[in-house]
Parts: C-alpha cells; structure tokens; sequence
C-alpha cells in the first residue's frame, strides 16, 4: 500500500511539473505576442501553484513593467533577486522600473563596512551562504583527517595549514550567515502598491499626514498595528501607513 501512494505521488508532481512547463511556456509566447495581461495571469497561476523561481519573477516583473504597472514590476524584479542577486538582467531592468516611480528617496550614508555587506555580502543569501559553510565544514575535517594520515612531515604542514584556514573560513561564513539571516529577519523590506498614500505620524486615519509615498517606493517595515504597518525610509524618514497599500518582498 505504502508503495503505491509512493508511486501515485510521483505520478502527481510530474503531472504537476509537466502542466507548470507548459504553463511557463505558453506564458512566455503570450508574452512574445505583446498580451502581457495574459501572461501575467498564467505566470501567477504558477506562483499559485508554489513552483516559484527567479526566471518566473523576471518574467512577471517584465510583463508588469510593459503594462506601466510600476509597484507589481519593481516588487517581482526584487523578488526575482532575492533568489538569484547575481542576476544581472535583472538589475538592470530593475534600474529602469526604478526610473518610473514618482518618489526619488536619498539613502543615509553608510559606513565602509556597510557599503561592503551590501555590495558583496548581500549578493548571497542566508541560505547560500549556509551552503558555503558546509562546503568549508567538509573541506577542513577531509583535510584534517589527511593530516592525520600522512606520514611526510612537509604535507602533514601543508594539510593542517590548509585545514585551519578552511576552518577559519569555516567561522567567517557563518558570522556571515548569522548576520544575513538576522538582517532578512529584522528587516521586512516591502514595496508601495498604491499609486498615492499618505503616510501618517500614528496608526489612526485621524492622526498628522507626514508625507506622501507612490507606488513602486521600497520601504523598511518595522511594526504592525491593527491595519496599519510602521514604515522607514532610506532616507531614514517614519510613519504609519494602511497595511494593505505595502505589499512584503518576502513571507519569512
């Protein structure tokens, strides 16, 4: 009996991989044909269905950004990085979804080492950079053991010179790892879907407009109360807007 729910679930996700291709590739060609509406609307059925990746965000951002939407293609290209950061087409394209938006936000200086995380350290994500620690975890203990092994002087120094800097590396990565998982944590980066909203000193309709945002703005979501969502700025600007006219990058 247990084979055989095996077996039908196999059955399942290949039906369900096999639809989700052709779903993709009959997108692509609506697409191709300039009826971005309807490409938009079976690349969602995709995202639906869970099969996510950055090709699919790349698409719907490019789909979105024909149609002048300019929240939904700058929300997809972020998300689109998010999986795959060194996706320079992406960029790019971001860069001029970017040039669409109303809101032009002058971001705090940053330190030298903030400049760093962000130019390099950010290129991967926390998940990627677990990885790299099992690759350097894998390499130091193969190198020890070979250390342990050899007889010749010259490479029991060279396996454990080798071994301790793999470790070495080994902590860094994961520093690195903590901190990434942290920052993804703790800020919820989010982007304004609507077109105009103002953006008030407390979570109440009746309390101080203090600036206005547009659609396609990236914000910092800190809080949430009620229906309303405590944003910041890059500029490092706060306030408290109606939750559902910010859309989060990421569920985590």
């Amino acid at each position: 009996m247990n084979k055989i729910l095996f077996l039908l679930l196999i059955v399942a996700n290949t039906i369900t991989a096999q639809t989700a291709s052709e779903l993709f590739a009959s997108a692509n060609d609506l697409y191709k044909n300039e009826k971005f509406e309807q490409a938009v609307a079976l690349y969602k059925k995709i995202e639906s269905q869970g099969l996510v990746s950055s090709e699919l965000y790349y698409n719907l951002g490019n789909s979105y950004y024909k149609l002048n939407k300019v929240g939904p293609s700058i929300y997809y290209y972020e998300k689109s990085l998010k999986l795959d950061a060194l996706n320079e087409d992406v960029e790019n394209n971001l860069v001029f979804a970017r040039r669409l938006a109303v809101d032009s936000i002058e971001e705090l200086p940053k330190t030298v080492f903030q400049k760093f995380n962000k130019n390099y350290l950010q290129k991967l994500s926390y998940n990627q950079w677990a990885i790299i620690i099992i690759v350097f975890s894998v390499l130091s203990s193969l190198l020890f053991l070979l250390f342990y092994f050899a007889s010749n002087p010259s490479q029991k120094r060279f396996y454990f010179a080798t071994s301790s800097l793999c470790f070495i590396l080994l902590l860094i990565s994961f520093l690195i790892t903590y901190n990434q998982y942290s920052f993804s944590k703790n800020n919820k980066e989010a982007i304004v879907f609507a077109e105009k909203t103002e953006v008030r000193n407390a979570p109440t309709l009746n309390s101080e407009e203090i600036f206005t945002l547009h659609e396609g703005t990236k914000v910092l979501v800190l809080d949430m109360v009620d229906n309303w969502k405590k944003i910041k700025l890059a500029d490092g600007k706060l306030g408290w807007i109606i939750a559902d006219e910010v859309k989060l990058l990421s569920d985590f």
